[in-house]
């Protein structure tokens, strides 16, 4: 597994997930937060950032939402998206579908040249591509609304 932050301004790196590490409220907080994704977003943002997360049960942790709401300047806490919707995730609905395009034109043999290939893919990624995913999220999220939450694909 992979995370990431994206933003106008510029991106995170990849954090990989090491096999076998159970993805709780605290690993989330802790290591993907606190550790990495969050240095990065304020160094490339300052306090001009609003984060958006998915409704993963890690994301969703109480603790998790206290910390959020206490260290980011704009936190949208996922009591506000659709049960695992990747609709409203500018990664999951245009970035990572590009990043794999280009990945898996190439045969990877084993897991490090996998991750070697990963992130070597996502230095190259052009910053226009993750624009071109945040571009339409307001019309998302507005359709998404309007669906009361529903699909809402066929909307746009």
């Amino acid at each position: 597994m992979v995370s990431v932050g994206v933003s106008k301004l510029g991106r995170t790196e990849l954090v990989f997930v090491e096999p076998g590490v159970k993805i709780d409220g605290a690993y989330c907080r802790d290591v993907l937060l606190k550790k990495h994704l969050l240095s990065t977003i304020r160094w490339i943002s300052g306090d001009m950032f609003i984060l958006q997360q998915d409704n993963a049960p890690a994301h969703r942790a109480r603790d998790t939402v206290e910390f959020l709401k206490r260290e980011t300047p704009a936190f949208i806490g996922p009591d506000l998206w659709p049960p695992s919707s990747p609709d409203l995730n500018p990664v999951d609905y245009k970035v990572w579908a590009t990043v794999e395009q280009r990945l898996y034109q190439r045969k990877m043999h084993d897991i490090d040249e996998l991750r070697e290939q990963l992130t070597a893919t996502w230095h190259n990624l052009e910053q226009l591509i993750i624009d071109s995913a945040i571009d339409p999220w307001r019309k998302r999220l507005t359709a998404c609304v309007k669906a009361k939450g529903g699909h809402f694909e066929y909307q746009l």
